[in-house]
């Protein structure tokens, strides 16, 4: 059985024999991977079932990636809320800290995709450090979020160091990392990790299922481990031309991944990220998938849908149109499009336990 180690070594990082074997003439796709790194393991590869698939749009580089001129570089403005390097502070209680520059694979849609596999995303000994002071520094930070890069292609020294300087700080009460390692190279969740990660409870972990077609048995057992290990999975999907924008499509992959033990966390608008606009959809478009799914399967399969907001405003909820009014009477909506009534409490009525005293 090979390794993680040989899977991602065997990655395909140039267009040219790759696309030539589809017949597609590779030239114009040199310019988009000396721009924007590209690497696609034997795994994932595996899972292409045919030219511009959901899983061929995810991981093969298209020329409309340098043709995109609407979007910039960091629309989250994640640089400006970085006070020390690789480390974002956004809200209050929590940080989010890239303590990796690689991923198992370069996503073609990467919120991150200006620096990610570059040489603009250097982490060394020097920038954990630094960040680890900073969360040490910090203590109204209680919720530390591992990314990168992907956290899980470290090695799992270098992981465990991390993780144990963390737990050292004492208003750290919550690890998460993010990965989308159980998707695209689920091999990397050996015994060895999930016994390492099972040592630093609280500890959660969100992954990166984008469509069913990558709910393979190989990843459900690598879900399987981390769950068994009592690690709560969450998911994170953005939602995508062309991969998932189909209501359908949608509801089988929320399905799909509570069978797996994953629980729907987010759908994410897309991010308006240089060489990532033709992937967008509108939020319209978005509302409709959360109406197909919200009174038509579990509301555990349900997640919120947000926009991150531009210029690094934060997860902002979009819902559906299910309250029509408010007042005395309170007008609903639900999943048929059928209306109801909710008798409104008295804003102003006198606290139950002041009453009781007045009736003594």
């Amino acid at each position: 059985m090979e390794t993680w180690q040989k899977i991602l070594q065997a990655s395909v990082t140039s267009p040219g024999a790759l696309l030539r074997r589809y017949g597609i003439d590779p030239a114009p796709l040199e310019a988009v991977v000396e721009r924007y790194p590209m690497r696609v393991n034997p795994y994932y590869l595996g899972l292409i079932h045919a030219v511009g698939d959901p899983i061929w749009r995810q991981a093969i580089p298209s020329a409309l990636e340098i043709e995109d001129h609407v979007c910039c570089a960091d629309p989250l403005a994640e640089e400006e809320q970085s006070p020390v390097a690789n480390l974002v502070h956004r809200y209050p209680d929590r940080v989010l800290f890239m303590v990796c520059s690689e991923c198992a694979m370069y996503c073609r849609f990467c919120t991150r995709k200006r620096k990610v596999g570059g040489e603009h995303m250097r982490v060394t000994r020097e920038t954990i450090a630094a960040g680890i002071d900073y969360i040490r520094a910090n203590p109204q930070i209680r919720d530390v979020i591992l990314s990168g890069g992907d956290p899980l292609l470290l090695g799992d020294e270098n992981l465990e160091e991390i993780l144990e300087q963390l737990r050292r700080i004492p208003s750290v009460e919550i690890i998460r990392i993010g990965s989308r390692v159980p998707v695209v190279l689920p091999q990397r969740i050996t015994t060895n990790l999930v016994r390492l990660l099972r040592r630093y409870h609280p500890l959660y972990l969100n992954t990166h299922f984008n469509h069913p077609d990558e709910i393979t048995p190989t990843s459900a057992k690598a879900c399987a481990r981390l769950a068994d290990a009592g690690i709560p999975l969450g998911n994170q999907t953005v939602l995508m031309r062309g991969i998932n924008d189909d209501p359908r499509v949608m509801k089988r992959l929320m399905q799909k991944l509570l069978a797996i033990r994953v629980r729907p966390y987010y759908i994410y608008q897309a991010d308006l990220v240089q060489g990532t606009e033709h992937f967008r959809t509108t939020v319209e478009e978005g509302l409709e998938v959360i109406k197909a799914l919200r009174g038509h399967t579990s509301g555990l399969a349900v997640p919120a849908y947000v926009i991150d907001a531009p210029g690094g405003g934060g997860k902002i909820p979009l819902l559906p149109d299910y309250l029509q009014q408010l007042g005395d009477t309170v007008l609903l909506k639900n999943y048929r499009g059928d209306s109801y009534t909710y008798r409104n409490a008295q804003p102003d009525m006198e606290p139950l336990e002041d009453a009781m005293v007045r009736a003594v």
